[in-house]
């Protein structure tokens, strides 16, 4: 990868120092003291709930994350819940409601597998959020303009999906390129979610390299890819500020 490319993540491809140091300098973009908790994204459709920061935290003496899922859903102040793409499509999703917030990562197969709709379950079982309450952001990623699938994809969608041609630009015999992110805000749009509340990032990663790390752009150019992280959290009471009780 470049040498000077912020990379998030990937303690495969990179130095583990790189990688925390841009965390600490990424970490100082936000006010307060925030706690950055992310999942071994293994392409799943599994989801997990969140319930308190000492759930957050980093496991000791581990590079990364020990936990093995595609989504992390919660309700807790002061953490940051974190998915790594570099192609796949991140989504967060927000309830000002219930406080409770998301952050989905969904390639080809957990788009396949409604992870964004499972997220929501997740939403309503656990804290009684209504889907059209929630607000949604679908970052960039690869995209309809580039992003070419053969028969396995393809067929894994129209069986799944009644109307997904819409989603396929044929290119040649037995492949076509998707729109992964209309793929997503249709099944959001679906489990209730508003339209006018889904926002939409329309930036391709592997069109904008220069913007954003691609798989399928520089693997094979640098031998190593980076990970670019989105992130969603909500403010709490700052750490060591709790109102002091007093009497009279």
């Amino acid at each position: 990868m470049p040498h000077d490319a912020l990379n998030l993540a990937g303690f495969n491809e990179d130095e583990a120092g790189n990688i925390y140091e841009n965390r600490r300098r990424f970490l100082k973009l936000f006010p307060g003291d925030w706690t950055l908790t992310g999942c071994w994204q293994t392409h799943s459709a599994d989801v997990r709930i969140i319930h308190s920061e000492r759930e957050a935290q980093q496991k000791p003496g581990v590079l990364g994350d020990a936990e093995y899922c595609d989504a992390l859903v919660s309700n807790t102040p002061n953490i940051l819940l974190t998915v790594k793409t570099a192609d796949c499509v991140p989504v967060l999703l927000g309830d000002s409601k219930s406080g409770a917030f998301a952050a989905v990562h969904a390639g080809w197969r957990g788009t396949s597998a409604s992870i964004a709709r499972r997220a929501i379950d997740q939403f309503r079982s656990e804290y009684g959020a209504r889907a059209e309450d929630l607000r949604a952001a679908i970052g960039p990623a690869a995209n309809l303009c580039c992003y070419e699938v053969g028969s396995e994809v393809i067929e894994r969608f129209k069986e799944r999906f009644p109307g997904s041609d819409s989603l396929f630009t044929p290119t040649r015999a037995g492949h076509a390129r998707i729109d992964l992110q209309k793929a997503n805000r249709d099944q959001l749009v679906a489990a209730g979610v508003s339209p006018d509340c889904i926002h939409v990032a329309p930036l391709c990663t592997m069109d904008r390299t220069d913007l954003f790390f691609s798989y399928r752009r520089e693997k094979k150019v640098h031998g190593r890819v980076g990970r670019l992280m989105s992130v969603i959290g909500r403010y709490g009471t700052p750490r060591g500020s709790e109102p002091v009780k007093t009497q009279t």
